[in-house]
């Protein structure tokens, strides 16, 4: 069922396509909003509306164990409150779902992105065999609200409600980071995800902002999302999320064989990296979007996520071959030819491309996988 938020109706909402249709992108003033998301206190509370995301709940006795042995995070043994995130793997190890998992007293939440809560539920579902667990997809009644402040207690928001805090870009217990960058520049970044209900949504009182104040902050903090910077063929090491959703001393699990392998004996085949845009266009270029080295005739990589900040002005990320230069001037090439035909009215217009320059900074080092730039929890804990 399409999901439609009644924040919508809010004075100044304009919807957003694709992945966040249902929800706002704005409310009227995309920066001001921005600014506000980043400068957010307990005093002066604001939310992004997040209700189109999918919620799913997994209780029983065996819940925790189970769900560590299909994942590649260590979800047994967490306390109530804790917040972890994990991936689920193909038997090649690429990413089918990157869910953020909340512990609770007597459940197991785990948030992932629209549409993706009833293919995760029939999968849990499916390998349930003879174990205690029950499997719920909650989405038709919790939403989510996204915040840079923890809104339990504030502006509506009930004191007991589940939240997760992102993890990012701290390396969890197990994990690792093939970022060669310290201190990283998410480091500032405070994120989480509330869960209310549904029926709530409307009477919560915090000043709202759209998802495009929320996506140029986490662009600005490198965090990878699945929405944006996940395709058919990625694997962890590509995105750095080897420090907060693997954990590389846990047992067996799909697609383990995969990471041990990149990990131990081989490169990711990509790597994510972060763009400074040139803003003389006065405009972004659409996700997909093909990158060039200058000069260059072939692509080699493609614009995942945009966005104008309110300081950096215009930054994206990317996914681009690891074999390409890190200190290669880059090109961004936007055909927009579909944008031309529909200003002109024409039918077959002329093919209208805007090229971007682009300055890009590594997130994941080429040379990362074997023994070369990998760092785990424990270095950043010497003294």
């Amino acid at each position: 069922m399409t999901w439609s938020s009644p924040l919508l109706s809010l004075d100044g909402a304009v919807e957003a396509g694709g992945q966040d249709s249902g929800v706002a992108a704005h409310y009227g003033d995309p920066i001001r909003e921005q600014r506000g998301l980043a400068r957010a206190t307990v005093e002066r509370p604001v939310a992004v509306d997040l209700s189109n995301r999918g919620v799913v709940s997994v209780s029983g006795e065996d819940r925790a164990s189970w769900l560590t042995t299909l994942s590649s995070q260590v979800i047994d043994g967490l306390p109530a409150g804790a917040s972890t995130e994990t991936t689920l793997l193909s038997g090649q190890g690429r990413i089918e779902y990157q869910p953020h998992v909340v512990v609770s007293e007597d459940m197991v939440w785990l948030i992932v992105e629209a549409g993706q809560n009833e293919g995760l539920a029939e999968f849990l579902e499916s390998m349930r065999f003879m174990l205690r667990v029950d499997v719920r997809d909650e989405t038709a009644d919790v939403a989510v609200i996204g915040s840079t402040v923890d809104l339990r207690g504030r502006a509506g928001v009930p004191a007991e409600a589940v939240a997760w805090q992102d993890p990012w870009p701290q390396i969890g217990v197990g994990g690792t980071t093939y970022a060669g960058t310290s201190p990283h520049p998410g480091e500032g970044w405070q994120y989480w995800e509330i869960l209310v209900r549904k029926s709530d949504l409307a009477s919560l009182r915090p000043e709202w902002a759209g998802t495009m104040a929320l996506e140029a902050l986490r662009i600005e903090a490198w965090r990878p999302r699945y929405a944006t910077e996940v395709d058919a063929r990625t694997i962890p090491h590509e995105l750095d999320l080897m420090r907060t959703a693997v954990h590389m001393s846990k047992g067996c699990y799909k697609g383990q064989e995969t990471i041990a392998r990149v990990h131990n004996l081989g490169h990711p085949p990509r790597r994510l990296v972060f763009l400074d845009l040139d803003g003389s266009e006065h405009t972004l270029p659409e996700p997909g979007s093909e990158v060039f080295a200058v000069g260059g005739k072939r692509a080699v990589g493609r614009i995942t996520s945009a966005a104008l900040h309110h300081e950096a002005g215009p930054i994206a990320l990317a996914v681009i071959k690891r074999t390409v230069d890190p200190e290669a001037q880059l090109v961004v090439r936007d055909d927009t030819s579909h944008v031309a035909a529909e200003d002109a009215g024409d039918d077959s217009p002329e093919p209208a491309v805007v090229e971007y320059a682009a300055a890009q900074t590594v997130i994941v080092s080429p040379d990362a996988g074997q023994a070369v730039g990998r760092r785990n929890r424990d270095d950043f804990l010497k003294p």
